[in-house]
């Protein structure tokens, strides 16, 4: 395992390796600054590091050559400081700074695999968008609530896995179902306690979109009083020996997305091939005729509040490895990403939230090669109002929404 500094103590991280002539370089220093940050880390016997940094920023990695052995040195013609790499930490929560020492060459990445390689990151991001954007489209849909609480139906899901793979020791394997049965009965909790008597009350949207906000920002700070203002690792989200060797990708990364597209497909098939499916896309064009046709209206809402929150909790899973990091806030900070998605794809349609959060993740990754990493969530809001003023009911939304 790499020598690693701050992981627990920070929400994002840079790691690296050291390497001389493909073999790997032991007790070699690091030194990483940036935004009056500073901190020391030295390289383990496979060379790795990793290092934990409080925010997403420039910093610079300078490999101290007094810790090289005897009679080697970072030579590079080209580069008056062939020992600093400048680095970014963007959106993904972490980034690399590999040093690759022999005859005088640094390794660097090409163009076209920087490309595929946001490419790969823009796809993983925007499936675990997706199972986010897709629940909270579905309980627009349903009772045309824009529920700003749905960030801690997120990071709800992150919390329990937590709670049971580190805190309880239950394995991950067992730990991620578990959270996942219990962030469904959160969503069916929400809905029993608080939105169906508001409902029966005849509470109007915008009353009760202001009760969402409210609601976000209460549970959102009983989550800091339990768990501090800090980030804490999920089992294997800091292990940089899982590399496949292909863009950059680790067996996790490849994992997660591969579980989002089963779970996107289920959800597919439950829409278009189930009864309560069917039942749900009914109220969903229309909840009065489909209460006059004999269809349980309120069960579906309850339903659907359910399949909601265990897909929100899901994202929240997959969003801690991509981080990665679990923290009190982690579903606030891809809350506006989400809406964007559901709003580009078109309110209250599943398939096109599911199209909006592909285009937001890939247009997330892949701006940061020509536009500073800061600034990728605003790209992703200047797409989303450029369609918007083209299409103004979305990709796949219809021009007016019935009931």
């Amino acid at each position: 395992m790499a020598d690693e500094v701050g992981l627990d103590e920070y929400d994002f991280r840079i790691f690296g390796i050291v390497e001389l002539a493909d073999e790997p370089l032991e007790d070699v220093r690091l030194v990483i600054t940036g935004g009056g940050f500073e901190v020391e880390v030295e390289t383990d016997a496979e060379g790795r590091w990793a290092v934990g940094v409080p925010e997403k920023t420039d910093y610079n990695v300078t490999l101290d050559e007094e810790s090289l052995p005897e009679g080697i040195a970072v030579i590079d013609e080209e580069d008056e400081t062939p020992n600093v790499r400048e680095v970014t930490v963007g959106q993904s929560g972490s980034t690399v700074a590999n040093f690759f020492i022999g005859q005088g060459e640094r390794n660097t990445t090409s163009y076209i695999d920087q490309v595929l390689d946001r490419i790969f990151n823009g796809l993983n991001f925007g499936l675990l968008l997706a199972l986010a954007a897709i629940g909270l489209s579905l309980i627009f849909g349903t009772t045309g609530l824009s529920n700003f609480a749905h960030a801690e139906l997120i990071t709800f899901g992150a919390l329990m896995t937590l709670l049971f793979s580190v805190f309880l020791d239950v394995p991950i394997w067992l730990a991620i179902p578990i959270a996942l049965v219990l962030s469904g009965a959160f969503g069916w909790l929400n809905d029993a306690a608080l939105w169906k008597p508001l409902r029966r009350k005849g509470v109007g949207l915008v009353p009760m979109m202001i009760v969402s906000i409210g609601l976000s920002l209460a549970v959102r700070y009983v989550y800091q009083y339990f768990i501090g203002g800090g980030t804490s690792q999920l089992p294997g989200a800091t292990d940089t020996t899982g590399s496949i060797g292909l863009f950059g990708l680790t067996w996790v990364d490849v994992a997660s997305m591969a579980l989002s597209v089963v779970v996107l497909l289920g959800v597919a098939f439950f829409l278009l091939r189930t009864r309560i499916g069917k039942a749900t896309r009914a109220v969903s064009d229309n909840p009065a005729l489909a209460a006059a046709s004999g269809i349980d209206v309120d069960r579906v809402i309850r339903i659907v509040w359910v399949l909601a929150s265990v897909l929100a909790g899901l994202s929240g899973i997959l969003w801690a490895y991509f981080r990665p990091g679990v923290s009190w806030d982690m579903g606030f900070q891809i809350l506006l990403l989400t809406f964007a998605a559901v709003t580009l794809g078109g309110l209250g349609t599943a398939f096109g939230a599911l199209v909006g959060a592909l285009v937001v993740g890939m247009f997330v990754e892949i701006s940061t090669l020509w536009i500073p990493s800061d600034m990728k969530y605003v790209g992703a809001l200047v797409i989303l109002i450029i369609v918007l003023l083209i299409r103004p009911q979305g990709i796949l939304g219809r021009k007016e929404r019935i009931g």
